[in-house]
């Protein structure tokens, strides 16, 4: 069993992000959510409907970018609407927006192999924001950037929550990049999993990531999220 007594209720266009050990659950219940798997006890429901089959109303960005290498940016952000089989005209008009949103014009003719890293994640988020799904799903998207292009990433990204006003649902092990991005930190316990915590971030918005480390709250709640995260260490990967 993978997860057991997870009970969480998330809010339209909030910002919540899952730490806690490797194997704890936290990418099960995103799959559960994507209507990937099933659970085998309980219940999941998305906007009160039980979720059945693949959820269309979510987008998931996982942590590798799954370019195709024989496209371009220009072409690999369309593929969704592709899909769905959207005009050219309609279709180029939304991916030049979206390379915009993303801060890629210039690059919308580049094949994947000539991007950077950060460069490359922007183009897989805006794939997955194309097509204007509801949800988020993100599962350590930024996990193998460096520190550096990871606080850009994560400025970026909620930039684009800022404008779109989505609803994110992020995985990750970097407990500063959780305090960073979100408006509450459910932390997990060891397998199986279930949730030890759930912590509201009151540090104000907006907020620059460069700098919020340095506000007077940040230690404490850091402090706090750790107490609970290192009862598990050991138990799983290491946080």
């Amino acid at each position: 069993m993978a997860l057991q007594k997870v009970n969480l209720k998330i809010d339209k266009g909030e910002f919540v992000s899952f730490v806690g050990p490797s194997g704890c659950g936290k990418s099960t219940l995103l799959n559960m959510i994507a209507g990937l798997i099933q659970p085998s006890e309980g219940s999941l429901l998305y906007e009160g409907e039980p979720v059945a089959g693949i959820n269309q109303k979510v987008g998931y960005m996982t942590q590798k970018d799954t370019l195709l290498p024989w496209r371009t940016t220009e072409a690999n952000i369309s593929v969704p609407l592709e899909i769905r089989k959207i005009s050219n005209a309609e279709k180029k008009e939304k991916v030049m927006r979206y390379i915009d949103m993303v801060n890629l014009r210039g690059f919308e003719n580049h094949y994947p192999m000539q991007l950077s890293g950060g460069m490359r994640k922007r183009a897989a988020l805006a794939r997955t924001l194309i097509y204007d799904p509801d949800t988020i799903l993100m599962d350590e998207p930024f996990g193998a950037l460096d520190a550096q292009l990871k606080l850009v990433m994560q400025d970026e990204l909620l930039r684009i929550w800022r404008e779109t006003q989505k609803t994110i649902i992020f995985v990750t092990h970097d407990l500063g990049e959780a305090i960073n991005l979100s408006d509450r930190v459910v932390v997990f316990g060891a397998k199986p999993g279930r949730i030890r915590m759930i912590k509201k971030i009151d540090l104000p918005r907006s907020r620059d990531v460069f700098k919020i480390r340095f506000h007077p709250h940040y230690g404490e709640i850091y402090e706090e999220l750790w107490d609970v995260l290192e009862q598990d260490v050991g138990k799983g990967e290491v946080v």
